[in-house]
């Protein structure tokens, strides 16, 4: 399930440690997925909430529920927490 995104929260200057794990963790998976066509793009952190945006061939393709399994489980290994993965809808930020 798709939910719109209020906004981007852009990453402070002082990068906790727990962001800087769930920001590896989607940069490790990324590469696999822009072979594919696809990609992925952290958009916020709320809690034990990570807002994402897939992009690309991601948006239509069948497995993108186990792509997200995927990811949450590795972060969930790499934190040592729960936290749920939440696609987002809407267009990719911009970038400068």
């Amino acid at each position: 399930m798709l939910v719109e995104s209020q906004g981007i929260v852009e990453a402070p200057a002082q990068m906790s440690e727990r962001e800087r794990i769930i920001r590896a963790v989607i940069e490790e998976v990324r590469p696999n997925l822009k072979r594919d066509g696809g990609d992925c793009e952290l958009v916020e952190i709320d809690g034990n909430k990570i807002m994402v945006r897939l992009a690309g061939a991601c948006i239509f393709c069948k497995l993108a529920s186990a792509t997200l399994e995927g990811i949450q489980a590795r972060m969930i290994e790499k934190l040592g927490e729960f936290v749920r993965l939440v696609p987002v809808a809407g267009p990719p930020k911009a970038r400068h």
